[in-house]
Protein backbone atom coordinates (compact mmCIF):
# COMPACT_ATOMS: atom_id res chain seq x y z
CA UNK A 1 0.00 0.00 0.00
CA UNK A 2 1.47 3.41 -0.62
CA UNK A 3 2.74 5.77 2.21
CA UNK A 4 0.61 9.25 1.62
CA UNK A 5 1.37 12.51 2.97
CA UNK A 6 -2.62 12.87 4.20
CA UNK A 7 -1.75 16.56 5.82
CA UNK A 8 -0.40 17.45 2.46
CA UNK A 9 -3.50 15.91 0.22
CA UNK A 10 -6.36 16.35 2.31
CA UNK A 11 -7.34 19.69 0.84
CA UNK A 12 -6.59 18.74 -2.51
CA UNK A 13 -9.18 15.44 -2.21
CA UNK A 14 -11.77 17.63 -0.97
CA UNK A 15 -12.03 20.09 -3.22
CA UNK A 16 -12.54 16.66 -5.86
CA UNK A 17 -15.13 15.35 -3.67
CA UNK A 18 -17.07 18.60 -3.21
CA UNK A 19 -17.08 18.87 -7.27
CA UNK A 20 -17.97 15.30 -7.98
CA UNK A 21 -20.71 16.17 -5.13
CA UNK A 22 -21.78 19.29 -7.02
CA UNK A 23 -22.31 17.92 -10.49
CA UNK A 24 -24.18 14.63 -8.66
CA UNK A 25 -27.03 17.27 -7.02
CA UNK A 26 -26.99 19.35 -10.17
CA UNK A 27 -28.29 15.93 -12.10
CA UNK A 28 -30.90 15.32 -9.90
CA UNK A 29 -32.22 18.74 -9.84
CA UNK A 30 -32.34 18.92 -13.53
CA UNK A 31 -34.71 16.00 -14.04
CA UNK A 32 -32.35 14.99 -17.04
CA UNK A 33 -29.80 12.27 -14.92
CA UNK A 34 -31.53 9.14 -16.56
CA UNK A 35 -30.74 11.12 -20.02
CA UNK A 36 -27.51 12.47 -19.20
CA UNK A 37 -26.09 8.93 -17.85
CA UNK A 38 -27.35 7.05 -21.28
CA UNK A 39 -25.64 9.71 -23.24
CA UNK A 40 -22.87 9.65 -21.11
CA UNK A 41 -22.25 5.45 -21.84
CA UNK A 42 -22.76 5.64 -24.95
CA UNK A 43 -19.68 8.40 -25.60
CA UNK A 44 -17.40 7.29 -22.71
CA UNK A 45 -17.77 3.16 -25.06
CA UNK A 46 -16.72 4.84 -27.60
CA UNK A 47 -13.82 7.26 -26.32
CA UNK A 48 -12.83 3.67 -24.39
CA UNK A 49 -11.86 2.33 -27.97
CA UNK A 50 -10.27 5.90 -28.47
CA UNK A 51 -8.02 5.35 -25.82
CA UNK A 52 -7.30 1.82 -26.72
CA UNK A 53 -6.35 2.92 -30.32
CA UNK A 54 -9.70 2.22 -32.23
CA UNK A 55 -11.87 4.29 -33.42
CA UNK A 56 -15.55 3.30 -33.54
CA UNK A 57 -18.34 5.67 -34.18
CA UNK A 58 -21.04 6.83 -31.80
CA UNK A 59 -23.67 6.29 -34.35
CA UNK A 60 -23.06 2.88 -35.23
CA UNK A 61 -22.67 2.16 -31.99
CA UNK A 62 -26.29 3.73 -31.37
CA UNK A 63 -28.03 1.95 -33.99
CA UNK A 64 -26.20 -1.51 -33.56
CA UNK A 65 -27.60 -1.50 -29.36
CA UNK A 66 -30.89 -0.67 -31.34
CA UNK A 67 -30.29 -3.47 -33.18
CA UNK A 68 -30.45 -0.99 -36.79
CA UNK A 69 -27.18 -1.79 -38.00
CA UNK A 70 -26.36 -0.18 -41.53
CA UNK A 71 -23.72 -2.79 -42.24
CA UNK A 72 -21.85 -6.16 -41.12
CA UNK A 73 -20.50 -5.09 -37.18
CA UNK A 74 -17.04 -4.64 -36.73
CA UNK A 75 -14.96 -6.21 -34.67
CA UNK A 76 -14.19 -2.74 -33.02
CA UNK A 77 -17.78 -2.03 -33.14
CA UNK A 78 -18.35 -5.52 -30.85
CA UNK A 79 -15.69 -4.11 -28.32
CA UNK A 80 -17.79 -0.83 -27.80
CA UNK A 81 -20.70 -3.09 -27.48
CA UNK A 82 -19.26 -4.73 -24.78
CA UNK A 83 -17.99 -1.53 -22.69
CA UNK A 84 -21.39 -0.35 -23.12
CA UNK A 85 -22.68 -3.12 -21.82
CA UNK A 86 -20.48 -3.21 -18.94
CA UNK A 87 -21.34 0.09 -17.83
CA UNK A 88 -25.49 -0.77 -17.87
CA UNK A 89 -23.96 -3.31 -15.76
CA UNK A 90 -22.49 -1.66 -13.40
CA UNK A 91 -25.21 0.63 -12.91
CA UNK A 92 -28.02 -1.84 -12.74
CA UNK A 93 -27.17 -3.64 -9.33
CA UNK A 94 -26.15 -2.00 -5.55
CA UNK A 95 -23.55 -0.23 -5.28
CA UNK A 96 -20.98 -2.86 -3.78
CA UNK A 97 -21.74 -5.06 -5.85
CA UNK A 98 -19.32 -4.59 -9.06
CA UNK A 99 -16.69 -5.01 -6.31
CA UNK A 100 -16.76 -8.59 -5.83
CA UNK A 101 -15.60 -11.52 -8.09
CA UNK A 102 -19.55 -12.30 -9.15
CA UNK A 103 -19.04 -8.49 -10.02
CA UNK A 104 -16.01 -8.95 -11.98
CA UNK A 105 -17.61 -11.98 -13.66
CA UNK A 106 -20.56 -9.86 -14.90
CA UNK A 107 -18.68 -6.87 -16.11
CA UNK A 108 -16.56 -9.35 -18.11
CA UNK A 109 -19.66 -10.74 -19.99
CA UNK A 110 -18.92 -14.27 -18.25
CA UNK A 111 -20.98 -14.88 -15.18
CA UNK A 112 -25.28 -13.42 -14.45
CA UNK A 113 -25.59 -9.55 -14.65
CA UNK A 114 -28.81 -9.19 -12.81
CA UNK A 115 -29.17 -12.43 -11.55
CA UNK A 116 -30.35 -14.53 -13.89
CA UNK A 117 -28.88 -17.21 -12.00
CA UNK A 118 -30.77 -16.95 -8.80
CA UNK A 119 -33.75 -19.52 -8.66
CA UNK A 120 -36.03 -18.54 -6.35
CA UNK A 121 -38.76 -20.97 -5.42
CA UNK A 122 -42.55 -20.22 -6.46
CA UNK A 123 -44.62 -18.76 -4.10
CA UNK A 124 -48.07 -21.06 -3.29
CA UNK A 125 -48.99 -24.30 -3.45
CA UNK A 126 -47.63 -25.71 -6.69
CA UNK A 127 -50.44 -27.55 -9.18
CA UNK A 128 -50.62 -31.39 -8.61
CA UNK A 129 -51.05 -32.06 -12.26
CA UNK A 130 -47.60 -30.16 -12.65
CA UNK A 131 -44.97 -32.28 -12.60
CA UNK A 132 -42.05 -29.43 -13.19
CA UNK A 133 -43.48 -27.94 -10.15
CA UNK A 134 -42.02 -30.38 -7.85
CA UNK A 135 -38.16 -30.95 -7.61
CA UNK A 136 -37.09 -33.89 -8.98
CA UNK A 137 -37.37 -37.69 -7.50
CA UNK A 138 -40.17 -36.34 -5.37
CA UNK A 139 -41.89 -38.94 -6.55
CA UNK A 140 -39.67 -41.53 -5.86
CA UNK A 141 -39.44 -44.30 -2.97
CA UNK A 142 -36.60 -42.66 -1.34
CA UNK A 143 -35.85 -39.31 -2.78
CA UNK A 144 -32.56 -39.35 -1.23
CA UNK A 145 -30.53 -41.85 -3.18
CA UNK A 146 -30.88 -39.80 -6.31
CA UNK A 147 -29.29 -37.16 -4.39
CA UNK A 148 -26.25 -39.31 -2.82
CA UNK A 149 -25.77 -41.24 -6.36
CA UNK A 150 -24.68 -37.83 -7.80
CA UNK A 151 -22.64 -36.61 -4.74
CA UNK A 152 -21.00 -40.12 -4.69
CA UNK A 153 -20.52 -39.87 -8.49
CA UNK A 154 -18.98 -36.11 -8.37
CA UNK A 155 -16.75 -37.52 -5.50
CA UNK A 156 -15.39 -39.90 -7.80
CA UNK A 157 -14.86 -37.22 -10.31
CA UNK A 158 -12.68 -35.14 -8.05
CA UNK A 159 -10.18 -37.82 -6.45
CA UNK A 160 -9.53 -39.28 -10.23
CA UNK A 161 -8.70 -35.53 -11.07
CA UNK A 162 -6.20 -34.91 -8.01
CA UNK A 163 -4.52 -38.31 -8.11
CA UNK A 164 -3.21 -37.30 -11.92
CA UNK A 165 -5.27 -39.77 -14.05
CA UNK A 166 -7.57 -37.45 -15.54
CA UNK A 167 -5.94 -34.10 -17.04
CA UNK A 168 -7.57 -30.80 -16.31
CA UNK A 169 -9.22 -29.26 -19.67
CA UNK A 170 -7.68 -26.23 -21.38
CA UNK A 171 -10.11 -23.73 -21.95
CA UNK A 172 -7.89 -21.37 -23.18
CA UNK A 173 -5.22 -20.66 -26.03
CA UNK A 174 -1.79 -20.07 -25.46
CA UNK A 175 -1.90 -17.69 -28.83
CA UNK A 176 -4.15 -15.40 -26.94
CA UNK A 177 -3.75 -15.35 -23.44
CA UNK A 178 -0.25 -15.04 -21.35
CA UNK A 179 0.02 -18.60 -19.77
CA UNK A 180 1.96 -17.04 -17.28
CA UNK A 181 -0.68 -14.61 -16.15
CA UNK A 182 -3.17 -15.85 -13.52
CA UNK A 183 -6.21 -13.49 -13.62
CA UNK A 184 -7.59 -15.27 -10.40
CA UNK A 185 -4.67 -14.24 -8.31
CA UNK A 186 -4.79 -10.67 -9.70
CA UNK A 187 -8.34 -10.78 -8.74
CA UNK A 188 -7.56 -11.70 -5.81
CA UNK A 189 -5.12 -9.20 -4.86
CA UNK A 190 -6.84 -6.07 -6.74
CA UNK A 191 -9.58 -7.28 -4.49
CA UNK A 192 -7.69 -7.10 -1.26
CA UNK A 193 -6.56 -3.75 -2.47
CA UNK A 194 -10.21 -2.48 -2.48
CA UNK A 195 -10.69 -4.11 0.76
CA UNK A 196 -8.07 -2.40 2.58
CA UNK A 197 -8.55 1.11 1.15
CA UNK A 198 -12.29 0.91 2.55
CA UNK A 199 -11.64 3.33 5.46
CA UNK A 200 -9.52 5.80 2.94
CA UNK A 201 -11.13 9.00 1.46
CA UNK A 202 -12.94 7.90 -1.33
CA UNK A 203 -11.04 10.03 -3.84
CA UNK A 204 -7.95 7.93 -2.69
CA UNK A 205 -9.55 5.26 -2.53
CA UNK A 206 -10.62 4.87 -6.22
CA UNK A 207 -7.15 6.50 -7.46
CA UNK A 208 -4.72 3.32 -5.75
CA UNK A 209 -7.35 0.94 -6.76
CA UNK A 210 -6.96 2.38 -10.45
CA UNK A 211 -3.20 2.35 -10.13
CA UNK A 212 -3.16 -0.96 -8.82
CA UNK A 213 -5.21 -2.47 -12.10
CA UNK A 214 -2.59 -1.13 -14.48
CA UNK A 215 0.02 -2.19 -12.37
CA UNK A 216 -1.45 -5.67 -12.17
CA UNK A 217 -2.67 -5.38 -15.78
CA UNK A 218 -5.80 -7.14 -15.10
CA UNK A 219 -7.38 -8.13 -18.46
CA UNK A 220 -5.30 -6.96 -21.06
CA UNK A 221 -8.09 -7.64 -23.23
CA UNK A 222 -10.42 -5.33 -21.68
CA UNK A 223 -8.44 -2.35 -20.67
CA UNK A 224 -11.41 0.23 -20.43
CA UNK A 225 -12.45 -1.93 -17.61
CA UNK A 226 -10.51 -0.29 -15.03
CA UNK A 227 -11.89 3.42 -15.50
CA UNK A 228 -14.91 1.61 -14.76
CA UNK A 229 -13.95 0.07 -11.77
CA UNK A 230 -12.66 3.38 -10.62
CA UNK A 231 -15.91 5.43 -11.33
CA UNK A 232 -17.96 2.56 -9.76
CA UNK A 233 -15.77 2.82 -6.24
CA UNK A 234 -16.65 6.37 -6.15
CA UNK A 235 -20.56 5.66 -6.48
CA UNK A 236 -19.88 2.43 -4.10
CA UNK A 237 -18.47 5.60 -1.50
CA UNK A 238 -21.68 7.66 -1.92
CA UNK A 239 -20.28 10.73 -3.79
CA UNK A 240 -22.55 10.44 -6.62
CA UNK A 241 -25.38 7.94 -7.82
CA UNK A 242 -23.53 8.01 -11.35
CA UNK A 243 -20.40 6.34 -13.76
CA UNK A 244 -18.56 9.69 -13.98
CA UNK A 245 -16.96 9.48 -17.63
CA UNK A 246 -13.83 9.12 -17.02
CA UNK A 247 -12.33 7.88 -20.18
CA UNK A 248 -13.51 11.17 -21.32
CA UNK A 249 -11.77 12.56 -18.33
CA UNK A 250 -8.24 10.84 -19.04
CA UNK A 251 -8.19 11.43 -22.51
CA UNK A 252 -8.93 15.12 -21.82
CA UNK A 253 -6.00 15.41 -19.03
CA UNK A 254 -2.42 15.71 -20.37
CA UNK A 255 -1.83 12.50 -16.97
CA UNK A 256 -0.75 9.41 -18.53
CA UNK A 257 0.44 6.57 -15.93
CA UNK A 258 4.12 5.94 -16.23
CA UNK A 259 6.49 3.11 -14.11
CA UNK A 260 8.70 5.76 -12.23
CA UNK A 261 6.02 7.82 -11.39
CA UNK A 262 5.50 8.14 -7.19
CA UNK A 263 2.11 7.43 -5.27
CA UNK A 264 1.92 11.13 -5.20
CA UNK A 265 2.24 12.23 -8.75
CA UNK A 266 -0.47 9.42 -9.36
CA UNK A 267 -3.09 10.24 -7.12
CA UNK A 268 -2.47 13.77 -8.14
CA UNK A 269 -2.96 12.97 -11.32
CA UNK A 270 -6.05 10.69 -11.05
CA UNK A 271 -7.30 14.18 -9.14
CA UNK A 272 -6.84 16.01 -12.65
CA UNK A 273 -8.71 12.83 -14.51
CA UNK A 274 -11.64 13.26 -11.94
CA UNK A 275 -11.84 17.17 -12.71
CA UNK A 276 -12.07 16.83 -16.26
CA UNK A 277 -14.23 14.19 -16.38
CA UNK A 278 -16.65 16.47 -13.77
CA UNK A 279 -16.30 19.76 -16.25
CA UNK A 280 -17.27 17.38 -19.35
CA UNK A 281 -20.46 16.10 -17.17
CA UNK A 282 -20.96 20.08 -16.42
CA UNK A 283 -20.81 20.58 -20.34
CA UNK A 284 -22.79 17.67 -21.82
CA UNK A 285 -26.07 18.87 -18.91
CA UNK A 286 -25.58 22.50 -19.82
CA UNK A 287 -26.34 21.74 -23.85
CA UNK A 288 -29.06 18.85 -22.72
CA UNK A 289 -30.86 21.98 -20.43
CA UNK A 290 -30.57 24.72 -23.22
CA UNK A 291 -31.95 21.77 -25.69
CA UNK A 292 -35.05 20.98 -23.58
CA UNK A 293 -35.68 24.59 -23.13
CA UNK A 294 -36.07 25.46 -26.99
CA UNK A 295 -37.79 22.16 -27.41
CA UNK A 296 -40.02 22.81 -24.94
CA UNK A 297 -41.87 25.97 -26.51
CA UNK A 298 -42.74 23.99 -29.26
CA UNK A 299 -44.18 21.05 -27.13
CA UNK A 300 -46.35 23.28 -25.50
CA UNK A 301 -48.64 24.12 -28.69
CA UNK A 302 -48.44 20.87 -29.68
CA UNK A 303 -51.49 18.43 -29.63
CA UNK A 304 -52.29 16.08 -25.89
CA UNK A 305 -51.60 12.87 -28.31
CA UNK A 306 -48.86 14.16 -29.92
CA UNK A 307 -45.50 11.96 -30.42
CA UNK A 308 -43.34 15.21 -30.25
CA UNK A 309 -42.63 14.98 -26.70
CA UNK A 310 -41.86 11.66 -26.90
CA UNK A 311 -39.58 12.51 -29.71
CA UNK A 312 -38.00 15.48 -27.88
CA UNK A 313 -37.11 12.25 -24.88
CA UNK A 314 -35.39 10.55 -27.54
CA UNK A 315 -33.15 13.59 -28.29
CA UNK A 316 -32.34 14.02 -25.17
CA UNK A 317 -31.52 10.10 -23.91
CA UNK A 318 -29.32 9.67 -27.20
CA UNK A 319 -26.46 11.12 -28.74
CA UNK A 320 -28.28 10.72 -32.15
CA UNK A 321 -31.43 9.96 -33.71
CA UNK A 322 -32.15 8.93 -37.18
CA UNK A 323 -35.41 8.76 -38.57
CA UNK A 324 -35.20 4.75 -38.82
CA UNK A 325 -34.60 4.82 -35.31
CA UNK A 326 -37.41 7.05 -34.44
CA UNK A 327 -39.81 5.63 -36.10
CA UNK A 328 -39.06 2.08 -34.64
CA UNK A 329 -38.80 3.61 -31.12
CA UNK A 330 -41.94 6.23 -31.33
CA UNK A 331 -43.72 3.14 -33.06
CA UNK A 332 -44.85 5.58 -36.06
CA UNK A 333 -44.11 6.16 -39.64
CA UNK A 334 -40.81 7.67 -40.89
CA UNK A 335 -43.22 10.36 -42.44
CA UNK A 336 -44.40 11.18 -38.83
CA UNK A 337 -40.67 11.51 -37.76
CA UNK A 338 -40.22 13.45 -40.73
CA UNK A 339 -43.20 15.43 -40.53
CA UNK A 340 -42.34 16.19 -36.37
CA UNK A 341 -38.62 16.92 -37.26
CA UNK A 342 -40.12 20.09 -39.86
CA UNK A 343 -42.49 20.84 -36.36
CA UNK A 344 -39.79 21.24 -34.49
CA UNK A 345 -38.33 24.11 -36.31
CA UNK A 346 -35.32 26.38 -35.33
CA UNK A 347 -35.64 23.95 -31.99
CA UNK A 348 -34.24 20.90 -34.12
CA UNK A 349 -30.84 19.75 -33.04
CA UNK A 350 -28.20 19.58 -35.58
CA UNK A 351 -28.13 17.51 -38.17
CA UNK A 352 -24.90 15.66 -38.30
CA UNK A 353 -23.96 13.92 -41.04
CA UNK A 354 -24.04 16.66 -43.94
CA UNK A 355 -25.77 14.53 -46.47
CA UNK A 356 -29.21 14.60 -47.59
CA UNK A 357 -30.02 10.57 -47.46
CA UNK A 358 -29.11 8.76 -43.83
CA UNK A 359 -28.96 11.74 -41.70
CA UNK A 360 -28.89 11.85 -37.99
CA UNK A 361 -29.46 14.63 -35.36
CA UNK A 362 -28.33 15.32 -32.53
CA UNK A 363 -27.34 17.56 -29.38
CA UNK A 364 -24.08 18.21 -29.58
Amino acid sequence: MPDLPWEGIAGRLEQVAVRILRLDARLEASGLSAGWQSRCDMTEAVRALILDGHLVDVGDLVLHDAGMDVRHPTHELTRAAAALRARRTALARSAPWPLSIDGLAALRGIGPARGEGDHTRPKGKPDPEDEEAYPPFANDADPWQAHFAEIDALLDRTNTILAGETPLPKRRSHLVYDPDVDEAENEDLWLDVVKRTAHWPAVAAAAVAWNAWLDLNLYTRLPWLGLIMAAAILRARGLTSHLLPLAAGFKQSRFRPQGRDGALEKLEGFCTVVEEAVAIGHKDLDRLILARELMDRVTRQCRANSKLPELVDLFLSRPLVTVPLGAKLLKVTPKAVDLMLAQLGGARPRELTGRSRYRAWGIV
